[in-house]
């Protein structure tokens, strides 16, 4: 997770700056959601805010790190502060009446208080409107941080008393430095970080064992559909239905087979830094070069025709049969 400010403000530049903005003018509010997909830095954009409203010495709307109240809000002993996640399933009624039981009492230091939901979008029905009631007529100093990937599942009662921030999808450049920090190829990165969007799961996907043999099993196929629809097949039946037997495997492969013919189309224009498939580029170019525009657009439009088949359960053999005689039409006329 990103800590100091420059990576901060890589990961999230346009919400650094908003609750910056918000700082400098004195225009908090008494709630806020934080929304954004898993691994798009909320928890460490939500510590930046804690300690900037908190700080005792703040400098140019940055906190300054080594005051009292930034060391104790790095490490969750602040006294203003209580941060809830869900007990189980679900955030429980119980857990937000002691929240608002506590945030109502005497602070236990001057200043404003703040809590912080994590999963906000886990409230079940007693605790959102027990919450509501509390963001409606909110008691003395008291600002509420809701932290969701999944805003839509919250009470448009609750969305509405609060001041929505989005967070944006992390740059996926970001993601393929942190995974060639983790001593990640650069060329694994590359794909991964296609597939995924925060950094665990692309890590996961990265050490494993099984996504290595679907990227090598895509790649070997691109190959053989460039020398001839009998080879092609041959791996169909002999790689590729006995490796993807699941639906959601199926599912990824065709995506990694579809980001291949991308790269290719990329490298058409001249366009190397797209590429999923860095270490593929001197037969990528080549493909290129002996493939019109046209043929390649029409091999992407067969592989997404594939997948949306693949949607409704069309039998796996035919489906990947007739996507072979499709991809290899690319190349007939050559």
């Amino acid at each position: 997770m990103a800590h100091n400010m420059n990576e901060l403000e890589m990961l999230q530049p346009v919400v650094i700056k908003q609750i910056q903005t918000i700082y400098e003018k004195n225009r908090m509010v008494h709630a806020y959601i934080f929304d954004g997909e898993r691994g798009s830095g909320k928890k460490a954009v939500m510590q930046f805010f804690l300690k900037l409203l908190l700080c005792e010495n703040v400098s140019n709307n940055v906190p300054c790190e080594t005051c009292r109240n930034c060391i104790r809000v790095d490490s969750g002993n602040h006294p203003n502060i209580r941060q809830i996640e869900p007990d189980g399933q679900f955030i429980k009624v119980d857990q937000v009446r002691e929240l608002i039981s506590e945030m109502t009492m005497t602070a236990a230091e001057e200043g404003r208080k703040i809590y912080v939901l994590h999963h906000a979008d886990k409230l079940n029905v007693a605790s959102a409107n027990t919450l509501l009631k509390f963001l409606e007529e909110p008691d003395g100093n008291v600002m509420a941080i809701l932290l969701t990937e999944q805003i839509q599942s919250l009470l448009p009662t609750i969305r509405s008393r609060c001041q929505h921030i989005k967070f944006s999808l992390v740059p996926r450049h970001i993601i393929m430095q942190q995974l060639i920090e983790q001593e990640i190829t650069h060329s694994m990165a590359a794909t991964v970080s296609m597939v995924a969007n925060e950094l665990e799961t692309a890590l996961f996907l990265a050490k494993d064992e099984l996504f290595a043999h679907a990227r090598k099993t895509v790649l070997k196929l691109i190959e053989a559909v460039r020398k001839n629809v009998h080879e092609s097949m041959l791996i169909v039946h002999e790689e590729w239905l006995p490796s993807f037997k699941e639906k959601s495997e199926m599912e990824q492969a065709l995506d990694l087979l579809l980001f291949a013919y991308r790269d290719i189309v990329a490298l058409k224009a001249n366009m190397e830094s797209t590429c999923t498939y860095p270490d593929m580029l001197p037969v990528f170019k080549e493909i290129a070069l002996h493939t019109t525009h046209e043929q390649l657009s029409n091999q992407m439009q067969a592989i997404l025709q594939a997948r949306q088949q693949l949607q409704r359960n069309m039998n796996r053999t035919l489906l990947m049969e007739q996507l072979m005689l499709n991809l290899q039409e690319g190349y007939t006329f050559v």
